[in-house]
């Protein structure tokens, strides 16, 4: 099912070739400001909140990552952003990257995949987000913040940059439930991308935090593998948001790409 378009919020900064960044679970466009800051001097950085999420419209029931792809292409629409765009996607924006690719590929001029994975849900992974849904629109995204924030942190970046974590967790906070909840029903049912690796046809960069215990170093590593041509950067003194915590490394890792271009 096709859900109605909706004009997401978007951060449009810079010029030139355009960067689409697509955050991840359960954060906004704000997890990107190292990247908004940086890498709009010069690109024209486009940074959705996604349906559901931060300031866009609120979401409810599904909301697949097809959606989320077929809304991304709604918003170049709007922004008329015709020209191919390199789409950088984190953890959750992965999986959407995925389905850009496939359902947009004409409007693809590379991808970023920053610590994510190719991979479907286990059936066990997969009732468990199901299970979280309805936790989350019980008691809010209390829940969220309560059992993710541990694991999406570098052990150094919790201990020394807290004010770093609780930024986060304000995000979480801030999320809508019924924009979550939607967000892990699509996930939990998410396609296996991993036999399709090696048909992706455009320049693409990997990067994985050097800690990050969701999508570890030898999982992307073997993901990169089966795309032709990949380039696969660790992210060092970073856990699973690599780009928040070492803004620089990750900059110069999307920064190579577009030297490749």
């Amino acid at each position: 099912m096709t859900l109605p378009e909706v004009p997401l919020h978007v951060v449009d900064q810079g010029g030139g070739r355009p960067l689409l960044l697509v955050h991840g679970f359960p954060l906004d466009h704000s997890m990107w400001q190292g990247q908004i800051d940086e890498l709009a001097l010069e690109c024209r950085v486009i940074a959705p909140d996604l349906r559901g999420f931060g300031r866009s419209p609120d979401a409810a029931g599904v909301v697949t990552m097809e959606q989320f792809a077929d809304d991304l292409a709604g918003t170049l629409d709007r922004l008329g952003i015709r020209s191919p765009v390199v789409l950088c996607g984190l953890s959750m924006g992965g999986y959407i990257a995925w389905q850009f690719w496939r359902r947009h590929r004409v409007r693809l001029a590379a991808l970023v995949l920053c610590d994510t994975r190719a991979g479907a849900d286990t059936a066990e992974v997969a009732r468990g987000r199901l299970a979280t849904a309805e936790r989350v629109l019980r008691e809010g995204p209390g829940v969220l913040a309560d059992t993710m924030l541990e694991r999406l942190f570098a052990p150094a970046t919790s201990a020394q940059r807290p004010e770093l974590v609780e930024a986060v967790r304000r995000t979480i906070l801030n999320t809508s439930a019924a924009g979550a909840a939607a967000a892990l029903r699509g996930m939990a049912e998410r396609l296996d991308m991993t036999d399709q690796l090696g048909q992706i046809d455009v320049p693409t960069q990997v990067v994985c935090g050097q800690y990050d215990v969701i999508s570890p170093v030898v999982e992307m590593q073997a993901l990169a593998s089966r795309v032709a041509g990949s380039q696969f950067t660790v992210i060092p003194d970073a856990g699973h948001m690599s780009p928040l915590e070492n803004p620089a490394a990750v900059n110069a890792a999307i920064r190579s790409l577009l030297r490749r271009l």
